[in-house]
């Protein structure tokens, strides 16, 4: 049995005409059985169960080019939280402390070769959270340009913004260097800045099990800076965890709230009411456990870190029966999660706290597309938006983890066929 099927290549004139057993439009509704999708280069023209007309096909075609009764077909996936400048999956804390030391145009350079695999991968689109060496800042113009490679779509936020001496450091600039968050968020946005990164708490101290650190940012000033970056038409991501911290960016307003452990029931809900979206990304602190030898942490440390990603769990239960807006983000770079691998392995971590399977694919697809007002249309199986899609004979309804094995996937009409044992190093 073929695992994949050779598809057409589309182009702007020639128009492609699949039916397939089962759609996922990127939406939480039912799948759509028996579905028919028409697409070009540019797009796609026709999507749903009822035939398409004869204006979106090409000329005298009068049946589908590919006939698929066992195949899923669905949205390429949209990572919500990256950072490009690191290389993930590199477990050897001397040369992850090495590669942070190299130029910043050697560390686009490693960044460039990881594209065209996390394309091959599925991966649509990456919205990168923040480094000062100008990494995002440049992919997101290559992503602009007349000249883009096979790459992602990506935007990034460049350098984030964090309280001079606290945690961030590596990926941040002091506010201080600033007068106001009106001239702060304008230096940003004149670099090139599609998005404001915000630091306002520090990280987990693993061996206490909590945030231990006091937050970086009042929620007045935490206000200010999103005041500044709606003037210039942009949303602000929060690296929050820790309830204290939490409070203080919900009370400031922000678009997204970045991993959030800790986050209380009450939290959530002002999150639902304020359309505060939320990114949990649990695999940072899961591949904590997972090399907890390597990290040299001992039984109490890995119970700690057990009991962080259990209640992580149930508020993300909580949060999907509230309505609060979660959108899928890996943390790729931080350590050991590698770009493109580590986000399918994102989403089966997200699978395993109970949530449907189909909330979890929406959280990856239509529900980034719909709040993070992209630059680009995907995220949906729908008129009018880019051809990017997976197919595969593996429903990831039956488990994310079928997202892994062969599947083909469709980039603004090319064809790309993989059978799941791609080459991740370097990621």
């Amino acid at each position: 049995m073929r695992e994949t099927v050779p598809i057409p290549r589309a182009t702007n004139e020639r128009r492609v005409w699949l039916r397939v057993g089962t759609l996922l439009d990127g939406g939480c509704a039912p799948p759509v059985r028996d579905a028919h999708v028409v697409y070009s280069a540019n797009g796609i023209l026709h999507a749903g169960a009822d035939a398409p007309p004869r204006s979106v096909l090409d000329p005298g075609q009068k049946a589908p080019d590919c006939d698929l009764p066992q195949f899923t077909l669905l949205p390429g996936l949209i990572d919500a939280h990256t950072h490009f400048f690191l290389e993930g999956g590199e477990l050897d804390a001397d040369k992850r402390t090495e590669h942070l030391k190299q130029t910043p145009e050697k560390l686009l350079e490693l960044a460039r070769l990881r594209l065209e695999k996390l394309v091959r991968l599925g991966i649509a689109a990456c919205r990168d959270a923040g480094d000062k060496d100008g990494v995002g800042l440049a992919l997101s113009k290559m992503c602009a340009s007349e000249a883009r490679p096979l790459m992602p779509y990506i935007d990034s936020p460049g350098a984030a913004i964090h309280h001079r001496g606290r945690y961030g450091s590596f990926m941040a600039e002091p506010f201080e260097e600033c007068v106001t968050p009106q001239q702060c968020v304008a230096a940003r946005v004149k670099a090139g800045a599609y998005r404001i990164k915000l630091i306002p708490t520090g990280i987990i101290n693993f061996k206490k099990g909590a945030v231990t650190a006091e937050p970086q940012m009042a929620a007045e000033r935490i206000s200010e800076f999103v005041a500044a970056a709606k003037s210039f038409g942009r949303q602000t991501l929060a690296h929050a965890s820790g309830d204290d911290g939490i409070q203080r960016v919900i009370d400031g307003s922000v678009d997204t709230i970045e991993h959030g452990f800790f986050v209380r029931d009450d939290q959530l809900v002002r999150m639902r009411d304020r359309q505060i979206a939320w990114v949990p990304t649990f695999a940072p602190v899961q591949k904590q456990v997972d090399h907890a030898d390597r990290m040299g942490w001992d039984v109490e440390i890995v119970a700690n870190l057990q009991r962080i990603l259990d209640r992580h769990a149930e508020s993300l239960v909580k949060a999907h029966a509230l309505g609060v807006q979660v959108i899928a983000g890996s943390d790729a770079g931080s350590y050991g999660v590698a770009h493109g691998r580590d986000f399918l392995y994102e989403l089966e971590l997200m699978e395993r706290t109970g949530i449907p399977a189909i909330a979890v694919i929406h959280s990856a697809t239509g529900a980034s597309a719909d709040r993070l007002a992209f630059r680009e249309k995907f995220g949906w199986i729908k008129s009018g938006f880019l051809s990017r899609f997976i197919l595969t004979r593996y429903s990831p309804l039956d488990g994310l983890a079928n997202l892994r094995k062969a599947r083909t996937v469709v980039f603004d009409g090319e064809v790309f066929e993989t059978d799941g044992s791609e080459n991740f190093t370097g990621m």
